[in-house]
């Protein structure tokens, strides 16, 4: 997945960056929505872990073994996850750094909050 930016710069408070065209914006709300799920979240951070194949992953996550073979299938598609064949099984892994740094960023700083946050204020924000 490759993030560009184009367009005319806006100067102020964002210290004269570039906005991000409207196809990057277009994939990176893909991408959002696909991590919007939280077992499709909860199968990219295991995997950012490490690897594993997709019944180690279902008794990670808790999910059942069709229900998490067919989210592993669209993060496959969308690229946030890949796969290689070992023999019979097939073993699932993140090897973008910046997809395993964004939720690695976005899960432990709610992590910390959550020791300073009361859980009907995380409900708010939909965690």
């Amino acid at each position: 997945m490759v993030l560009g930016v184009t367009g005319a710069g806006a100067a102020g408070e964002g210290g004269g960056t570039v906005d991000p065209s409207a196809e990057v914006l277009g994939q990176a709300a893909a991408v959002f929505g696909l991590l919007a799920s939280p077992p499709r979240l909860h199968l990219v951070w295991a995997l950012a872990q490490g690897e594993s194949d997709v019944s180690g992953l279902a008794g990670r996550v808790g999910g059942a073994l069709p229900a998490v073979s067919q989210h592993l299938s669209k993060l496959k598609l969308a690229g946030l996850v890949r796969s290689r064949r070992e023999g019979r099984r097939v073993v699932y892994f993140v090897d973008d750094p910046d997809v395993v740094a964004v939720v690695r960023l976005l899960v432990d700083r709610l992590s910390a909050r959550a020791g300073h946050a009361s859980s009907a204020h995380l409900r708010h924000f939909g965690a």
